[in-house]
């Protein structure tokens, strides 16, 4: 019962592939192809948040525009598609487009339908798995958990698979801003964390040049992150229990069913799908919902952090304004005592300069009192000596007239006496 299940599953695999290619307007593919898309084929899938320009850069990947892509709002890309295109050494490279799968959209079966379509996309793994964010919108919280989803539900090696691609260069190149500079400057720790968490592969792409060289360089830049990637998981593409569940057996007899044998396997496949749907789908709204707890304690607890430093800033705004206001009325205080102490001492000073000024005024005027007294005292005794003086000389005027009187009467004596 086991091996009939077995073999049922895969020959509904192998006829999933021939009603996809009948659906789609194509041929089923050959062993050979199938052959050849495992040995040479790699597998490249676009993921980011809505508007960050992943099918811009799908279209600058394959050189021609192939998925929808218009500058707005909302998402353009409503389901997951692969394209291919043939690189010039000849290898075939396949990219996948996908939506908004972790715009934390309401619509878990949708998300699950374009999961599952996604990995039946990728049914032999990935080979890089490319994040697109755009240089013009700043990196968000949003971008953080989409990426946290994307790992939670893939598993965390999907990391090592990870390169990121920045659009919006031609912003940068505007502005004469470099990458570099451009994750230097204020350059948020979230952003920082997946950086580091895809060990800084970081391509620049320009979707909107017309310069054939420049595209050309950043598909080589963007080829040569992939090589590495290539090299880094020794070849192997990325897959978990989720690819390995649904990734096909070969079937050596795929081509040789029948058009009955497809019709009668329809509703099986259909029921098939349907159970893989619901169950991935299940899958999708358990990660999701954990994903959401995860970040609405995330949240929860940032939010009582920011109410706590929101707290205590204003409690130390409040505190730093009483002390403020404390220290306002202490220079206030300070100042009308300065400003009252300055103005008894001006008043202490005036009135010491009043009295200064009277007492040189006194003093001057006794001074100028004593000075004419002295004045007229000298005066005084200046005539007192002149007239003492005059009548000195009078005196002796009057005595050398004696004396002289005297001596010619002693003359006239001796000449007397002479005589006789």
């Amino acid at each position: 019962m086991v091996q009939n299940c077995n073999i049922l599953e895969v020959k509904i695999w192998g006829m999933c592939d021939l009603i996809q290619q009948d659906k789609m307007g194509g041929s089923a593919i050959l062993s050979e192809d199938w052959e050849f898309t495992n040995n040479e084929a790699r597998t490249v899938v676009l993921i980011g948040r809505t508007g960050d320009g992943k099918s811009s850069t799908g279209n600058s990947i394959l050189g021609k525009k192939i998925f929808r892509s218009i500058p707005q709002s909302a998402g353009v890309t409503a389901t997951c598609e692969v394209q291919s295109t043939q690189l010039p050494n000849g290898q075939i490279l396949d990219v996948i487009d996908t939506p908004g799968l972790f715009d934390f959209s309401d619509d878990t079966e949708m998300i699950g339908n374009e999961i599952v379509k996604c990995i039946d996309l990728a049914k032999d793994g990935l080979h890089a798995v490319l994040l697109v964010l755009s240089v013009r919108s700043r990196f968000s919280r949003e971008h953080q958990a989409a990426i946290e989803s994307f790992q939670h539900f893939f598993g965390n090696k999907i990391s090592d698979y990870m390169i990121v691609v920045f659009t919006g260069g031609d912003d940068l190149e505007d502005q004469d801003v470099t990458l570099d500079a451009y994750l230097g400057t204020d350059c948020p720790e979230p952003l920082q964390e997946v950086l580091a968490i895809c060990q800084n592969r970081v391509v620049l792409f320009d979707n909107r040049t017309k310069d054939p060289n420049k595209k050309a360089d950043q598909l080589k830049e963007l080829l040569e992150q992939v090589n590495l990637v290539v090299e880094k998981n020794g070849g192997k593409p990325y897959t978990n229990d989720l690819f390995k569940e649904f990734k096909k057996e070969k079937v050596d007899s795929s081509l040789g069913h029948s058009k009955e044998d497809i019709d009668g396997l329809k509703d099986q496949v259909q029921r098939y799908h349907e159970e893989q749907i619901r169950r991935i789908t299940e899958m999708v709204e358990s990660k999701l919902n954990e994903t959401i707890q995860r970040l609405d304690k995330q949240l929860e607890e940032e939010r009582s952090a920011r109410l706590a430093a929101e707290q205590n800033a204003k409690e130390a705004q409040e505190k730093s304004e009483n002390e403020s206001r404390e220290l306002k009325d202490q220079l206030e205080k300070r100042l009308e005592e300065e400003r009252s102490a300055r103005l008894a001492a001006e008043q202490n000073a005036k009135e010491a300069q009043e009295k200064s000024e009277n007492e040189s005024r006194d003093l001057k005027d006794q001074l100028e009192k004593r000075l004419e007294e002295e004045s007229s005292a000298r005066l005084a005794a200046e005539q007192n000596a002149k007239e003492a003086q005059e009548e000195s000389e009078n005196k002796s005027r009057e005595l050398k007239n004696q004396l002289e009187s005297a001596r010619r009467e002693i003359n006239e004596l001796r000449d007397r006496c002479n005589i006789l």
